[in-house]
């Protein structure tokens, strides 16, 4: 099966990294960004499939970063990540568009299913 091409945004480094090592280590192509500028600036660049997008950093929130992202690129699916999930922040999340949100800590299986769920539904849109 093909993987997607993920782009991970988080402010910690250290979740970020070892995030992107066992993605990458499942077979996915991951990029990362520590901020929400740094991220719409990759995307402008690069093809992603599926955004993993912190919802509180510094600066941009992800919240502004994923209504950005968005308007940018339609088709891309955003699983947005929170560390204190509230039914408020979820629901704005995915008024916004983001296909799931997901609770820190996370849970390796259920992260990747959303992936694949995520990446199933943005082939199915072409």
């Amino acid at each position: 099966m093909m993987k997607p091409r993920l782009l991970l945004v988080d402010d910690d480094l250290d979740f970020t990294r070892n995030l992107v090592l066992l993605l990458s280590r499942r077979g996915y192509e991951v990029s990362e960004a520590h901020d929400g500028d740094s991220a719409l600036r990759i995307v402008e660049e690069q093809e992603f499939d599926v955004v993993i997008l912190d919802r509180k950093m510094p600066g941009k929130d992800g919240l502004t970063v994923l209504e950005e992202l968005k308007k940018k690129r339609t088709h891309l699916e955003v699983i947005l990540l929170s560390g204190a999930a509230t039914v408020d922040s979820a629901f704005t999340g995915l008024q916004l568009g983001a296909y799931d949100v997901v609770a820190k800590p996370l849970q390796w299986g259920d992260l990747e299913e959303k992936i694949n769920q995520a990446f199933k539904r943005k082939l199915s849109r072409k």
